[in-house]
């Protein structure tokens, strides 16, 4: 496999793929909710003060609500995709992909409590540097998924490298594939690149010294009639 899409085919027979969100989108849409959370516990914090012990009492029962129904709100009623999350332009879906219920949401944010252990998320980085699909403890218990929200992003093409003839017969799976790792490897470090080439490296076998990643983009060129 040349990248971690997930496919699902609907009871439509309409084929989805969907992208799990790493950690490090994950992190800055969290600390992007973060802020928010912060600011507008400030704002409260400044109009219940004057109100003395009273108010001390409706701000802790409003940072209760604002600390772990925040992103409860916004995923149940913005389409799986709190603020943070928008801006970072990825969701959360359940594992089918299909869109994230109540229950699924609940139980994924209680459990952040779990992903907190011992501090600073360090339990649900592990789990999630575990999963093939970036699943942290709550995704795993509510079966839910973060990917990127393809929506958001216009399509995109491929690098124009030139374009050369796949050196074997290839798969219409294999093909697809290529041309998913050419069109995303602009939002791919080149490291991460070279790992993804190594997967189909053997092709060139007779050239050790080529580019693999260059020559892969190549192909996916002359697969959809690039030059």
């Amino acid at each position: 496999m040349l990248d971690n899409r997930i496919h699902f085919e609907t009871p439509e027979s309409i084929e989805l793929h969907l992208v799990p969100a790493g950690p490090l989108p994950r992190i800055l849409a969290f600390t992007i909710d973060w802020l928010i959370r912060m600011v507008v516990l400030i704002v409260i914090s400044l109009i219940l003060s004057p109100m003395g012990k009273l108010g001390s009492g409706v701000f802790l029962i409003l940072y209760f609500l604002l600390e772990w129904f925040y992103s409860v709100f916004f995923e149940m009623f913005s389409h799986g995709a709190t603020p943070g999350k928008r801006a970072m332009k990825i969701k959360v879906v359940h594992d089918d992909g299909t869109p994230l219920g109540w229950g699924a949401s609940i139980m994924r944010n209680i459990m952040r409590a779990a992903d907190m252990f011992p501090s600073f998320y360090l339990l649900g980085l592990i789990s999630m540097s575990c999963s093939n699909k970036f699943k942290r403890l709550g995704d795993h218990v509510a079966a839910t998924l973060v990917v990127y929200d393809e929506k958001a992003e216009p399509p995109s093409k491929t690098e124009n490298v030139g374009s050369r003839p796949a050196p074997v017969m290839l798969e219409l799976e294999e093909q697809q594939a290529l041309i998913a790792f050419a069109e995303r490897s602009k939002k791919l470090s080149p490291a991460r690149q070279q790992e993804l080439a190594q997967v189909l490296a053997p092709l060139f076998k007779d050239k050790p010294s080529i580019d693999t990643v260059v020559e892969l983009k190549k192909i996916a060129n002359g697969i959809i009639g690039q030059s």
